[in-house]
């Protein structure tokens, strides 16, 4: 068994190639015991994620805030505190923040031969404002 302290796992900002905003990322779940992968995401207003994939799918569970989830060719949603979003593994998408609210979300995925999440292209200005 472990106990992971708060005080022991640090977020840190989210790799710019992969987000729009300041998006601070914190691990939850760290330890080689399961291969799955769980962080805190937190997103200020009009921050994202670029469009992506993952090869086992992901939860997302939205903690506080407001925010947008889209999977490509389909309506942006609306996510709110307490929503839970469930994508199918390799389902391309993206999620953020709404522009005028921040969003905190947990997401879970698991990691599949050493992937957890297949990085793809920014997602536009327009296809943001398109929400």
């Amino acid at each position: 068994m472990e106990l992971k302290r708060g005080t022991e796992l640090k977020a840190a900002r989210g790799n710019a190639d992969y987000f729009t905003g300041e998006v601070w990322i914190e691990p939850l779940v760290a330890t080689g015991l399961v291969a799955i992968k769980g962080v805190r995401v937190s997103f200020p207003p009009g921050a994202r994620t670029a469009w992506h994939t993952h090869p086992g799918g992901q939860i997302l569970y939205v903690v506080s805030g407001r925010g947008w989830v889209q999977k490509e060719g389909e309506a942006a949603q609306l996510m709110s505190a307490g929503d839970t979003v469930i994508i199918g593994s390799g389902e391309k998408h993206w999620h953020g923040a709404a522009s005028d609210s921040p969003m905190v979300h947990l997401a879970t995925q698991p990691i599949v031969e050493g992937i957890d999440s297949v990085w793809l292209e920014a997602v536009s200005e327009e296809q943001y404002k398109g929400c």
